[in-house]
């Protein structure tokens, strides 16, 4: 048997990222090895890359997790559509089970480009409401999840205990997975790495911004876990999130001090790109929305 419990709470320009571009794209060619199966905990595995590159994330998208039980398999994300036969080959050499839930930690393309596919054999999609909504106002949108929560939400299946918490930063309605028993947290696109080449970027066009981005990591670094697995690149620990967090947060207020002295945006970027490492390729693109929303 299994069930699912929903709690709901009440709670410029629009910048395509470098996953929007790939997803509407959908030609770039394999740039390496196909992705790796990485065990993380008895029961739970991680699907990323072997090269933590701008390349590999356009071939292959984001990193997809996979939650053993006794009654089927639980899935964080579903990479590219192109993908799938892969991901589903991964999932059969570590089970005979199906797939019965995907969770989706939002809306583009390199994490939930495959949903439809696997939904269509038969596994229940599960999104946020706000990013549902990013769904339904895409354009030339063909296939939506007929599932959706706000705030907080728990699946149970096999025994296993999931909890899906809403937060807002890379989008308006990001998904944080956690897997207590196991003290792993899934946090989508909220964490990137490797720093120099999947850059930190919030998605204004889909919601995001960078004040509830610091909130949700903040939340993220109060909550119990020992492995946390980002979007893309590889599990990190508590330490590793507090120290990209500081980095992060130092080139905000950094920008926040060149934007209140009429800095140009060349200007902006030049800067933080010398000090920081930070403002080429995908986040070039989010600067503008910066400027803006960081007075």
């Amino acid at each position: 048997m299994r069930s699912l419990t929903i709690f709901t709470a009440t709670g410029l320009l629009s910048v395509l990222s470098v996953c929007g571009i790939f997803a509407q794209q959908g030609n770039r060619p394999p740039a390496g090895p196909p992705p790796k199966l990485t065990k993380i905990k008895d029961n739970l595995y991680q699907v990323e890359n072997q090269a933590a590159n701008l390349d590999d994330l356009g071939a292959y998208g984001g990193n997809l997790t996979i939650y053993l039980t006794d009654q089927g398999v639980i899935l964080v994300d579903s990479k590219f559509d192109r993908n799938h036969e892969d991901v589903v080959s991964k999932i059969k050499s570590l089970t005979d089970k199906p797939v019965k839930y995907l969770i989706l930690t939002h809306n583009h393309g390199d994490h939930a480009g495959g949903a439809a596919k696997l939904e269509a054999e038969g596994a229940q999609v599960i999104i946020s409401s706000e990013d549902r909504e990013n769904l339904v106002k895409a354009p030339n949108q063909r296939w939506l999840p007929a599932l959706a929560y706000s705030g907080h939400a728990e699946l149970f299946l096999g025994g296993k205990h999931v909890e899906l918490l809403e937060a807002r930063g890379h989008t308006r309605g990001d998904t944080i997975v956690y897997f207590p028993a196991e003290r792993v947290v899934c946090a989508g696109d909220l964490v990137t790495l490797p720093w120099d080449s999947i850059p930190l970027i919030v998605n204004y066009g889909d919601g995001g911004n960078w004040t509830d981005w610091g909130h949700s990591i903040n939340r993220l670094l109060a909550m119990d876990w020992d492995v946390l697995i980002p979007g893309h690149g590889p599990a990190i620990n508590k330490q590793q999130l507090s120290e990209l967090y500081g980095r992060m947060d130092q080139v905000i207020d950094r920008f926040r001090q060149l934007n209140r002295e009429k800095k140009t945006q060349e200007e902006i970027t030049q800067t933080l790109i010398k000090e920081f490492h930070w403002g080429t390729g995908p986040a070039a693109g989010v600067i503008p929305g910066m400027m803006a929303e960081l007075r």
